[in-house]
């Protein structure tokens, strides 16, 4: 079902996504080929384009028609793709989408710096829109993106994580782009102050649902698929929304062993397997999957407002596919 619902939608936007590429690859102007090329080992390895897609959709739901409405899209995907150069440097990651993260290839002082450029990039687009609101949400979502990268760190191991802990974490680091890339098409639309915040609600709801459907990942599908080590998240001290349930649910003899599995980074892949027989006992991956579905409805109940269209359908039809890609 979900390779169907995935195939639909592909057919639907590929002209969206070619626009996209082409884009991204137009607009980085780089003064130094290495900056070039580490962008584009960032960029080109892969990505959804998810981020940009949804504002060029949120757009077109608004009635927004402009021929830069594509550049403005990459917005989205240089503050995405800057954050995942810093974060994989400070989360000491070795994969991403598959291949070796840029730090590993290139020195990381100056993959730190090409994160920053692809940041300021997506300022210097921002301000071509003219409109200084949409200036403001894009430096709140730097702001947001980096205090969350912070509480992250400041998290890191803990086995003592609270669900709103984790919640608090997934809304800055995630779910505010999602929510950003929603918000700027109503403001270039100049649609209702309602309409803007209907198109925020359904971008931040996907946002949550999203990331908790990237985190039940981890524990359900092989290395190949996933794009980087199994168990990644739990080696780099990342306590996920499955992991937090099982041991606030889990007692005695189990809860000391998942423990113990936590606090060493060097688990064997027979532990790892033992814990996720612990997640699924204790109910950690059934709740995660609960809790992603009903942000899933409201973020779909959140484009109620707007007329029935085929903008609309492909809004609320990302939206499903979110979760049932991970099944």
């Amino acid at each position: 079902m979900s390779e169907e619902l995935k195939q639909k939608i592909v057919s639907r936007v590929v002209k969206d996504l070619q626009r996209i590429e082409v884009e991204l690859a137009e607009n980085l102007h780089p003064h130094l080929e290495l900056v070039s090329e580490i962008a584009r080992h960032i960029l080109f390895s892969g990505g959804k384009r998810l981020r940009p897609l949804l504002m060029v959709l949120s757009a077109r739901l608004c009635g927004y028609q402009n021929d830069s409405t594509h550049k403005f899209a990459t917005i989205f995907e240089y503050l995405h793709a800057a954050t995942l150069l810093h974060d994989d440097l400070v989360d000491g990651a070795a994969m991403r989408r598959g291949r070796p993260v840029a730090h590993a290839v290139w020195d990381p002082a100056t993959v730190v710096l090409v994160g920053d450029f692809l940041l300021a990039r997506s300022l210097t687009i921002a301000s071509e829109t003219g409109r200084s609101q949409i200036i403001r949400v894009i430096a709140e979502i730097t702001e947001n993106m980096s205090q969350g990268e912070i509480q992250q760190l400041m998290n890191r191991g803990s086995v003592r994580l609270t669900e709103e802990d984790y919640l608090e974490v997934i809304r800055r680091k995630t779910a505010v782009l999602f929510q950003g890339a929603c918000r700027v098409s109503g403001i270039l639309a100049d649609v209702s102050e309602p309409k803007q915040q209907a198109l925020a609600d359904y971008g931040r709801n996907l946002g949550l649902a999203f990331q908790m459907a990237d985190d039940l990942l981890d524990y359900t599908v092989n290395s190949s698929k996933l794009g980087k080590l199994v168990g990644a998240d739990l080696r780099e001290g990342k306590l996920t929304l499955p992991v937090i349930v099982a041991l606030k649910q889990s007692t005695g003899s189990d809860r000391w062993q998942m423990v113990e599995i936590i606090r060493n980074q060097d688990f064997s892949a027979e532990e790892f397997k033992w814990l996720i027989g612990r997640l699924q006992k204790y109910g950690g991956i059934e709740h995660t999957k609960k809790r992603a579905w009903e942000h899933i409805e409201t973020a779909k109940q959140a484009l109620a407002s707007f007329e029935d269209s085929a903008d609309k359908q492909l809004l609320l039809d990302i939206a499903d596919y979110a979760l049932l890609r991970q099944m």
